[in-house]
């Protein structure tokens, strides 16, 4: 059974949809391809700042209430997010409605008023203080350990901007950025619900169809010409606890092991069950919550450990951490573990049949990545994943010179010595 269908309008635009005839809603989403790695260092924050402006208004919906009142409507509300390289559209819509929804994301996206810069400019300023301490200084351990992992290109720049490029942005600028990216070859167009990929192809083809432009330029390449060994970034702030993120840089998404480092994600923190949360909070105590997560880009990526722990839990933990990594890479996975790592994976992919939204978005961002990973090939890709290459991909991948880490909070001096002895002398 075909899981979606694409059909390519003569402009460029990918029209996606996937049939779930037994649901109740339909997600309605558009996904572009530009995003902070395709803004210089002047500009940074532009792709983001351009994402609240279309939700100011457009030529059909003077007013961002007109618009939001118009989504609400039709049994939405819509929403968006920009991210390193992409910035998604989106909104739950009526099945009865998707004519209506789709026209709508049109208006939003072709005919913009660009009204309100100044609104928007306040409110993307205020959010860009939850990154920032009170003394104005870099916070967020996600843009630290960014910022060490890609020095000096767009991979390694904070999504949101900076305050100094968030206020000088101009209108002008921003129309410039809308022009060069939001065309339809950059664009697809993706439908989930109880639909007819017939009806979708002929709605997108009324809305969509007279929208031109021409394809964006490249975004600008990484190459890795870091070749030190580990590099952390501490950052006083007040505070009962400590955030703490270790990183490794690793290869694009395209890579064959890309599969092999999804499941090493879900060993290192999927669940009460992954060997973070046991080691570090079950057996340790160390911690109340730690994650691992996996961000696959075009050329390169990273494979993050985050945290918050109390000031004298931070070597402690650190320590844990390279351990379970070492581990990784000088034993195989004993079979249980494995097989139910695996399996809770398998059974995630057959849940996300159920999620709209998410059918939606696997498709949608497949499309415009060129990365298009059906589930049956997810669920095949499985299949083929052994204890054995897991331990040589971590033994590849997870090296002294590609990791990288930051600790922000009230850290002791002493402390702060300890960790980075530890990591200096870290070998898997």
């Amino acid at each position: 059974m075909t899981e979606y269908h694409c059909d390519i309008l003569a402009n460029g635009l990918r029209v996606i949809s996937v049939p779930m005839p037994y649901h109740h809603s339909t997600e309605v989403l558009v996904y572009l391809g530009i995003g902070s790695r395709h803004e210089s260092s002047r500009k940074t924050g532009a792709s983001h700042f351009l994402e609240h402006m279309l939700f100011k208004g457009s030529a059909d919906y003077p007013s961002g209430v007109d618009l939001e009142r118009a989504f609400e409507s039709l049994g939405g509300s819509a929403n968006a997010a920009t991210d390193t390289e992409t910035t998604c559209f989106h909104s739950r819509v009526h099945p009865d409605h998707i004519a209506e929804g789709i026209s709508l994301f049109a208006s939003m996206l072709r005919r913009p008023l660009f009204q309100g810069v100044e609104v928007a400019r306040r409110i993307i300023l205020e959010e860009a203080l939850s990154d920032l301490s009170e003394t104005g200084r870099q916070i967020n351990p996600d843009n630290l350990v960014a910022s060490l992992l890609f020095p000096n290109h767009p991979l390694g720049r904070p999504t949101i901007g900076t305050r100094p490029t968030i206020q000088r942005l101009t209108i002008e600028q921003l129309k410039q950025h809308y022009a060069t990216y939001y065309t339809p070859s950059n664009t697809v167009l993706a439908v989930a619900g109880p639909i007819e990929p017939e009806t979708v192809l002929h709605v997108a083809s009324d809305a969509f169809g007279s929208w031109n432009g021409p394809p964006p330029p490249p975004s600008r390449p990484w190459s890795d010409s870091q070749t030190h060994g580990p590099a952390l970034r501490w950052v006083r702030d007040a505070g009962s606890q400590v955030g703490l993120q270790f990183a490794f840089l690793l290869p694009g998404r395209e890579d064959k092991r890309a599969v092999d480092l999804r499941v090493l994600r879900r060993v290192l923190g999927w669940g009460g069950m992954s060997r973070l949360m046991v080691r570090l909070r079950e057996e340790l105590g160390l911690t109340y919550a730690v994650e691992a997560g996996l961000a696959l880009y075009a050329e390169a990526g990273l494979l993050a450990v985050d945290l918050a722990v109390s000031p004298d839990n931070l070597a402690q933990s650190t320590e844990a951490i390279l351990e379970i990594f070492s581990e990784l890479s000088q034993s195989e996975i004993d079979q249980d573990e494995l097989e139910h790592t695996l399996r809770n994976y398998r059974y995630d992919l057959e849940y996300s049949r159920d999620q709209v939204d998410e059918m939606a978005l696997r498709y949608a961002w497949g499309e415009l990545t060129g990365c298009l990973r059906t589930i049956a090939g997810d669920l095949a890709d499985l299949d083929r994943v052994s204890a054995s290459g897991l331990k040589q991909t971590a033994q590849e991948l997870f090296v002294p010179k590609h990791l990288r880490g930051a600790v922000v909070g009230p850290y002791k001096s002493r402390d702060r010595k300890q960790v980075e002895k530890l990591m200096a002398n870290w070998r898997p």
